[in-house]
């Protein structure tokens, strides 16, 4: 009996040892709350970002502005985040019908169908230089008539568009003013899936809207995106961006531009694209310079190659072609009087190589093409046959009316 005692008392003794122990703990733990504010690596700790996010990043992003590093970059940016407002004439074919006497004098100049109309669109853009050159999409400004621009300070301003680029889906726009916001730009090619994303535009005529998430991946190709017809690659992020969004910049945490919106999926939820700053300003400076930009050409069709679909056009009795490789780029068709025909480039052959380097996707092709000069030979291995043939192309600059 008296052991049980002792062991009871030595239990007890324990126990409240363990509860004196917590709320010391405890009391320890809430003094700096109530004293200082928390240090960001502990707020940043306490929320548990995803291990792919750059974290230390954030937390200095917290700790250089003393609050909400978001809010910090929409305040910096905001102001050079400008609404673009576009206006074009859609004119339209009447019937020849219509234009009978018989039916205009039945019907009335009033119920005779219109001819043309005007649409209205709405985008976002950005403001690179204090002289007044804007980045958006060319499809924001596409055969606009007129073009106003708006700043988040309610000043109105006459737009003049440079140029664009509907292969890359990039436009100038020339305004003229004092004071005008600018906007820093980043480096697109050190960003790394997991790091912040901060998309500012004027979604749905919305203006000043700012969303948040993270960059979900690098090098998206136009084919995976869902417009094959451009030449980029894309950034692809969950910040949400919706109509209106186009030609707004996307902000990495400390605020420099990284992207330009351009594109979201119908069927998606939560991604939207962004075309690099990098191709975005090398584009921008073309059309500053010279009001165009030329884009290497050689005048193939190519789907990437694999067993199954080596498979499917071997047992088809109707296919022109025969293939012996299992992967590669298959060169599908080629275009009358392009440089790729007068080189000897065949369909069937399979590509491996393009200006020395190996490829295996379309992909890969199209943007060694894309990184090369007008005019100069660019060498081309194919396999034929089950042999290695080298080729010589020289790019031409891409026809308005080719995609590919």
């Amino acid at each position: 009996m008296k052991q049980s005692l002792i062991y009871l008392a030595l239990t007890m003794v324990g126990a409240g040892a363990v509860v004196a122990g917590d709320r010391l703990l405890a009391n320890q733990a809430l003094a700096p709350i109530a004293s200082a504010p928390m240090p960001a690596e502990s707020l940043v700790s306490q929320v548990q970002a995803p291990a792919a996010v750059s974290a230390p990043s954030a937390a200095a992003a917290f700790a250089s502005g003393g609050s909400n590093f978001i809010a910090n970059a929409a305040e910096r940016v905001g102001p050079a985040v400008v609404r673009i407002d576009s206006s074009r004439t859609v004119t339209r074919r009447v019937p020849e019908a219509f234009n009978d006497p018989f039916f205009r004098r039945f019907f009335g100049e009033e119920g005779m169908p219109p001819s043309s109309r005007v649409q209205q669109g709405i985008g976002s853009g950005v403001i690179i230089d204090a002289s007044g050159l804007i980045i958006t999409n060319a499809h924001v400004v596409d055969g606009a008539d007129r073009v106003t621009v708006t700043l988040s300070d309610g000043r109105t301003f006459e737009g003049r568009v440079l140029g664009g680029d509907r292969v890359t889906d990039v436009a100038v726009i020339k305004i003229e003013g004092d004071r005008l916001p600018t906007a820093t730009l980043g480096n697109s090619d050190l960003l790394r899936p997991g790091e912040w994303a901060i998309a500012i535009g004027n979604p749905l005529g919305l203006n000043s809207t700012v969303t948040a998430g993270i960059i979900s991946a690098t090098g998206r190709s136009s084919a995976q995106v869902g417009i094959p017809d451009q030449r980029a690659s894309f950034i692809q992020t969950d910040a949400a961006i919706n109509p209106g969004n186009s030609g707004g910049p996307l902000l990495n945490e400390r605020g420099e531009v990284i992207g330009i919106n351009t594109a979201i999926r119908a069927n998606a939820q939560g991604l939207g694209f962004a075309i690099p700053i990098n191709t975005a300003k090398r584009i921008a400076d073309q059309l500053i310079a010279t009001g165009r930009v030329d884009h290497p050409y050689l005048g193939v069709h190519m789907v990437n190659l694999t067993p199954e679909l080596k498979q499917n056009i071997n047992d088809d009795p109707n296919s022109p072609i025969r293939v012996q490789e299992d992967r590669g780029v298959l060169v599908v068709r080629v275009q009358n009087n392009s440089p790729a025909a007068r080189a000897g480039v065949r369909a069937g052959d399979v590509i491996t190589k393009v200006g020395q380097q190996p490829v295996t996707a379309s992909e890969q092709v199209q943007q060694v093409v894309e990184n090369s000069r007008i005019g100069s030979p660019l060498p081309v291995e194919v396999r034929r046959n089950g042999q290695t043939i080298s080729l010589s192309i020289t790019p031409e600059p891409l026809p308005n009316q080719a995609r590919n």
